[in-house]
């Protein structure tokens, strides 16, 4: 496939410091911790302790995240009007570690009472975080003008995301056993990913406080002008389509992790080591990615790295069969794919920022960003649910007792689906979409 973007000759370059780098990319503590844990434990947490049925359990989880879709371009529209958007990264930011930590605080132990509050609570969390987010995917295009120093900084920001994955995404699920399981377990994960938010938060508030920004001067007169603008950005409009189905895939196998730990792998804390063998590899693979970028392009290299992820995940259809080892190494595989996919597409979303700017001279990041994070929330969200949705078709039986309970083989085979073949149809059917990329350019 041949794709091309914006130009990279848009803008002159100039260098960030590292500590700009280092400070911004801090904010991915934030946003690895919110976007990793809900999709890791909520789903589980509901089935397996609060005896939720499955697929009321990923309404639940699907209905407070599609909330966001409404307030991310509403929060994009009021940080562009502000222009400091780092008062926003701080308020939100605390609100947030706050909020997350009492989504498993609830009074009640089990039943829809139990599943209503977790409802409530994440939709209050998830309208805090859509303050934090939307500014922060926003700034990029304001820190630099540089094509390739967008790639630089999102690389330092990928890093840190796959960080803040591994530290969370690994972390909560062995606090939750080491500390109890059950309510009381889930209780001490969302005070620890919580005071992660927290550090996050106060982190990109300070290490950015004497960047330089590169802004526009005018914006656009209202809401609908700018989301009308969007969607005339034909770059940006293929980058989000490709986006959007892509974290639908990895929405839903970020739910099923547990699940997958618990019945298909069968090892203890299995999905411990899952998020180890996923986010490790990662982190040693982020050079390279930026060295693939710059030899053969962003857009293609983000189909690489797209169809690497599909390609393990269907590798992991023979997992039934495997020892845990091989299962590890597989992930692994997945991980690097999901590193490039990162890198990319968060590099490729400023470049179709800064040639709209180019093109109407109007400040209006925000609003990208807006929409941007607003269909990437809609799609980790709908993974939850389709993942959900398959384990109900296929019979999976909750529990309230904090303990997975005992599935038949059909129930299994759902596990092991939603896990491996949906994701790698959504992730790698997605690339397609990113042949409209190349219109711009023409």
């Amino acid at each position: 496939m041949t794709t091309a973007g914006p130009s990279p000759e848009v803008r002159p370059t100039g260098v960030l410091p590292r500590r700009v780098l280092a400070g911004y990319s801090l904010g991915s503590l934030v946003t690895g911790a919110f976007g990793t844990v809900p999709g890791l434990l909520l789903l589980p947490y509901l089935t397996d302790t609060l005896g939720v049925a499955a697929g009321a359990a990923g309404l639940l989880v699907l209905l407070p995240k599609a909330w966001d879709v409404l307030v991310n371009p509403v929060a994009g529209r009021v940080s562009d009007r502000r222009g400091d958007r780092r008062p926003f990264l701080l308020g939100s930011g605390l609100t947030l570690g706050v909020l997350f930590a009492a989504i498993f605080a609830g009074p009640i132990r089990s039943g829809g009472g139990a599943g209503a509050y977790v409802a409530f609570a994440f939709l209050a969390a998830a309208t805090a975080y859509a303050f934090f987010q939307v500014p922060y995917v926003a700034m990029p295009a304001e820190l630099t003008d540089g094509y390739d120093e967008r790639t630089r900084l999102m690389t330092w920001r990928v890093a840190v995301l796959a960080l803040a994955i591994l530290i969370s995404g690994a972390l909560a699920p062995l606090v939750v056993d080491q500390t109890g399981g059950g309510i009381a377990g889930h209780r001490w994960a969302g005070v620890f990913v919580g005071a992660l938010i927290v550090v996050g938060t106060l982190g990109v508030y300070i290490g950015t406080r004497n960047a330089e920004t590169h802004t526009a001067g005018e914006s656009e007169p209202d809401l609908r002008a700018q989301l009308r603008v969007a969607a005339a950005n034909r770059p940006f409009r293929a980058l989000l389509l490709c986006w959007v189905l892509q974290a639908v895939g990895i929405g839903t196998m970020l739910a099923g992790v547990q699940y997958f730990a618990d019945h298909v792998v069968g090892a203890e804390s299995g999905a411990t080591f899952l998020f180890a063998a996923f986010v490790g590899p990662a982190l040693l693979v982020m050079p390279l990615w930026s060295r693939v970028g710059a030899r053969i392009g962003k857009p293609r290299a983000l189909v690489a790295a797209s169809l690497l992820f599909a390609v393990g995940a269907l590798a992991l259809l023979a997992a039934p069969t495997l020892p845990a080892a091989p299962i590890y190494l597989v992930v692994a595989l997945i991980g690097c794919g999901y590193a490039g996919q990162q890198v990319f597409a968060m590099a490729m979303l400023p470049d179709c920022i800064a040639y709209d700017t180019e093109r109407t001279g109007r400040r209006q990041a925000g609003v990208f960003t807006g929409v941007w994070t607003a269909g990437e929330t809609l799609g980790l969200a709908l993974g939850p649910g389709i993942y959900a949705l398959i384990l109900q078709v296929f019979g999976y039986v909750s529990s309230s007792t904090g303990e997975a309970a005992a599935q038949d083989d059909t129930a299994r085979l759902g596990v092991l689906l939603g896990f491996t073949l949906v994701p790698a149809v959504l992730v790698g059917g997605a690339v397609l979409l990113l042949r409209a990329y190349r219109d711009i350019s023409r």
